[in-house]
C-alpha cells in the first residue's frame, strides 16, 4: 500500500524571527499580499512594514477580522488587488491564518505563515476551516501543498496571553494517542493513505516534551520570557503536533469536540480545551487504567487545561446531555480510529467515568 508523509517546505523558528519575513518571501517574489489580524496589525503593521522595504518587496496588506465565511474570503480575494503577487502571508491567530490559507488557494498562489500566538498547529497544516456567519464549521478545505514557511517568532508568543500557549498544548497533547488509535485501528491520515511509522514517532515526541516542559513554558509566558522550555513547547505545539495529525490521523478526542461545540456552556470554550477533555473520554474509551487517566488528569490540573464539563462551561450536566455529546461525536467517523469498536453508549460511558475520575482525585 501506498503512504503518504508530507510537511512545511521549512519551518523557522526562534526569538527575532520576524525579522527574516522579508527575506523568505522574495525567495518567491518580489510583490506579497499579507493577510493580517487586527492585534498583529496594530501591533507589527509598521514594523512589517520596514521590513518588506529592505528586502525590496512590495506589500499588500489586507487587515481580516470577524469570521472565515466564503463570502469574506470572495471580500479577500477581490481585496488582493495586485496581480503580479507571487506569495501570500498570513499572519495572526489561528483564524486569521485559515483566512489567509483560503486566499492563497483561490489565488493558486504558494504561501507562508507567521503565528503570533501558538494557540493550535493550523501554522503548520495544511488545511484551512471555513465557517458559516452562525461560527459552524461548514466546511474544511485542503490545499495542494503544506506552507512553505512556517515562521515562529517566539518572542511574540512570550508576549502573548499565556491562556493561547495553555490551549495549543491542550491541542497538541492528544495526537499521540490519536495517531495510536489511528494506526491500530486501521485508519487513515489527511493524505487518504495509511500512516507512516514517522507519523507515530512525532506524535510520541511531542507528548514527551510537554509533559517535560509545559509547566515551565507557560512560567515563562507569565514572565514574558523566552527560554528552552517555551521553545520546546512552541515547537511540539506547532510543528511536531501538525505533522503528527495530518500524518497520522485523528481518533476520538478530536471527534468529541463535534459534540462540545454544541453541548451548554462547553460550546463557548476553546478548540484546544475541548481537545484536552476529549483526550480523557478517548482514554476512557480505551479502557486505560483509572492511575494512567489520573495521572493526566493531574498534568492538566498543574497547566490550567480542563479536566470535566463543569469546567468547560457545562455544571451539572444531565444524561441526556451527555448522551447527546456522544451522539454528535459519532457523526465524522473518527471514532472508527481505535483498536475497539465504539459506539454511543460507549463513549457515554467514558464522559461518565471521566466526571466521576475528576471529581474523585
Amino acid at each position: 500500500m501506498i503512504k503518504v508523509y508530507a510537511s512545511p517546505e521549512r519551518y523557522v523558528q526562534g526569538p527575532g524571527a520576524l525579522d527574516k519575513l522579508g527575506e523568505y518571501a522574495r525567495v518567491f517574489s518580489d510583490s506579497a499580499i499579507l493577510v493580517i489580524g487586527r492585534t498583529a496589525q496594530s501591533q507589527h503593521g509598521q514594523r512589517i512594514a520596514e521590513i518588506f522595504k529592505q528586502s525590496n518587496v512590495r506589500l499588500r496588506q489586507i487587515l481580516f477580522a470577524g469570521e472565515i465565511t466564503r463570502a469574506a474570503i470572495d471580500v479577500m480575494v477581490a481585496g488582493s488587488g495586485d496581480a503580479q503577487a507571487g506569495i501570500v502571508i498570513a499572519m495572526g491567530g489561528g483564524k486569521v491564518l485559515d483566512a489567509g490559507k483560503a486566499v492563497a488557494l483561490r489565488l493558486r498562489l504558494p504561501y507562508i505563515t507567521v503565528p503570533t500566538i501558538a494557540s493550535n498547529d493550523s501554522p503548520a497544516s495544511h488545511l484551512a476551516i471555513i465557517y458559516n456567519d452562525q461560527h459552524a464549521v461548514v466546511a474544511v478545505e485542503r490545499l495542494a501543498r503544506m506552507p512553505e514557511v512556517v515562521l515562529v517568532d517566539t518572542a511574540l508568543i512570550a508576549a502573548s496571553p499565556v491562556h493561547f500557549l495553555r490551549q495549543g498544548i491542550g491541542d497538541a497533547i492528544s495526537k499521540k494517542f490519536e495517531v495510536e488509535g489511528c494506526w491500530q485501528g486501521g485508519g487513515k491520515n489527511f493524505f487518504g493513505t495509511r500512516p507512516l511509522r514517522t507519523a507515530t514517532a512525532i506524535a510520541d515526541g511531542c507528548y514527551r516534551i510537554l509533559r517535560t516542559h509545559a509547566a515551565a513554558a507557560m512560567r515563562a509566558v507569565e514572565r514574558q520570557e523566552v527560554n528552552d522550555d517555551l521553545e520546546a513547547v512552541v515547537e511540539a505545539s506547532v510543528l511536531m503536533s501538525a505533522l503528527a495529525f495530518e500524518n497520522g490521523g485523528i481518533s476520538v478526542a478530536h471527534a468529541l469536540t463535534t459534540g462540545l461545540a454544541s453541548a451548554r456552556g462547553a460550546a463557548k470554550a476553546s478548540h484546544g480545551e475541548q481537545v484536552a477533555y476529549g483526550l480523557l473520554v478517548h482514554l476512557a474509551a480505551e479502557e486505560r487504567t483509572d492511575a494512567f487517566i489520573v495521572d493526566l488528569i493531574g498534568f492538566y490540573r498543574e497547566i490550567g487545561l480542563p479536566v470535566m464539563l463543569a469546567e468547560l462551561g457545562m455544571s451539572d450536566p444531565t444524561s441526556d446531555e451527555i448522551n447527546e455529546i456522544a451522539r454528535l461525536a459519532m457523526r465524522g467517523g473518527f471514532t472508527k480510529n481505535l483498536q475497539r469498536p465504539v459506539d454511543q453508549a460507549l463513549l457515554a460511558a467514558a464522559i461518565l467515568r471521566v466526571e466521576t475520575l475528576a471529581m474523585c482525585n
